[in-house]
């Protein structure tokens, strides 16, 4: 089942990095962009380029039948959805199928399942697996969001069941708040996905945000690396991540890893993907949600493990069984991720797009940039803030610290407000250098 060429489903930096992984397997590339995208970079590093409608998402990369026929017009064998927009739509990986291209990612069933949250909570609960106190189904109304909470008791969050990264969540206190919030949470996930179903769970205050990254083969191999931390979050969007956490020790991480990898084989999962928990302080931990597809952070994962992600999602796709055993898979040294996004901390990370008119990308030993920009590009208003991922390697975490510190002072980007300078005063917080962090961190500082 060899792939020639393949589609990315997706924009920016992401659809840079598969492009990237492309290139090195000898493996053409196919891009598509909207009409705000035309000068983004991934447009210009692919073999080929199709234009697939207006800004809007609903529009162009949400918008499956222009997808699909970019893919059959340039011939392409496979798609690859990236994160975010498609990538956990069960519909466009059918669609895929249906149209004998190779989905990169997990099979139908498994995206169904995984976003099958009643299904998916009664599977964990009978696997034995902590879960989240929450609904059983997802929520047809208000009045029913409202029936939930009173018997899992205030607060609870609502969360979209068709992807993650912060969209359409919302925290309420009281009915009448979690009432207001409902419409909201909807509206955000229908926009972002494509799918406005929402559930609800109870709020776990102040815990770490750790995730698992897993790989599993169509012939039943898995394997699991070392943990995620992901707390220094605003609004539930991560901005931080490191691996591996200064709070997990060996007991913890490989409890989490048989977990996620028995979360995986319940559902019949393989390709890549992350299974995500809540961490309390005593290191009691419960299972919030499968992530089915590659993430943001996922670089952090690659740089202390030496580890392709992005190519084995490839190659597993091709129907390859993983190379990699699990005694294989090391810690070597400390990564941490910066996301760099175009919003103003100042004004309550409010959205700052504009016109770059210079850039300096750091570099030196260690330093990764992920990024899709470049001098005189316009950052719009339609989509994700996110324009780079900074990323540092160092030998333990006290230099990554370090290095993330000068990383960013080199980093200067000119025209429009970025989370950069948010980043320098977190770095040199006497807490955060400890590691005493949670979700909630930057309430506090």
């Amino acid at each position: 089942m060899e792939i020639k060429r393949i589609l990315i489903a997706n924009r920016g930096e992401i659809a840079i990095r598969v492009i990237r992984a492309c290139k090195e397997m000898d493996i053409e590339s196919v891009a598509v962009y909207s009409d705000a995208d035309k000068e983004s970079l991934h447009v210009k590093y692919a073999d080929a380029a199709v234009n697939i409608g207006p800004a809007l998402s609903y529009k162009s990369y949400l918008n499956i039948d222009n997808i699909i026929d970019a893919a059959k017009k340039t011939k392409a064998d496979a798609i690859h959805p990236g994160y975010g927009f498609l990538s956990e739509n069960a519909d466009f990986a059918k669609a895929c199928q249906d149209n004998n291209l190779i989905f990169i990612g997990p099979s139908v069933k498994s995206i169904e399942k995984a976003g099958d949250k009643s299904s998916a909570r009664q599977t964990l609960i009978d696997l034995g697996i902590p879960v989240i106190p929450g609904s059983d189904d997802i929520l047809s109304s208000p009045d029913m969001a409202g029936d939930v909470a009173e018997k899992v008791g205030y607060p609870v969050i609502l969360k979209a069941s068709g992807g993650g990264g912060g969209r359409g969540m919302r925290v309420a206190h009281t009915r009448e708040e979690l009432i207001k919030a409902f419409s909201i949470s909807s509206g955000e996930a229908k926009a972002a996905f494509g799918n406005p179903d929402i559930y609800l769970e109870k709020y776990i205050k102040r815990p770490r945000h750790i995730e698992i990254q897993i790989l599993g083969d169509m012939s039943g191999n898995y394997i699991y690396f070392a943990e995620r931390e992901c707390s220094i979050q605003m609004r539930y969007q991560k901005l931080i991540e490191e691996a591996p956490s200064c709070f997990v020790d060996d007991k913890l991480r490989a409890t989490l890893g048989k977990t996620a990898l028995k979360i995986a084989k319940s559902i019949g999962y393989f390709n890549a993907g992350t299974m995500e928990f809540l961490v309390d302080k005593d290191k009691n931990f419960y299972f919030m949600e499968v992530n089915a597809r590659v993430q943001v952070e996922h670089p952090v994962t690659e740089m202390i493990t030496g580890i392709d992600i992005v190519q084995q999602q490839i190659l597993i796709a091709q129907g390859r069984k993983l190379e990699i055993n699990q005694d294989e898979i090391n810690v070597d040294g400390w990564a941490m991720e910066c996301r760099i996004n175009a919003s103003d901390p100042d004004d309550n990370f409010m959205p700052c797009p504009g016109e770059i008119q210079s850039i300096i990308f750091p570099g030196g030993p260690g330093v990764r940039v992920d990024t899709h920009i470049h001098d005189k590009y316009m950052v719009g208003p339609f989509y994700d803030s996110l324009i780079g991922k900074l990323i540092v390697w160092a030998k333990d975490r006290p230099s990554a610290i370090n290095r993330m510190q000068r990383a960013l002072d080199e980093f200067q980007i000119n025209g429009i407000k970025t989370t950069i300078p948010f980043f320098k005063k977190v770095l040199k917080n006497k807490a955060f250098q400890k590691g005493d962090i949670d979700t909630h961190f930057l309430d506090h500082i």
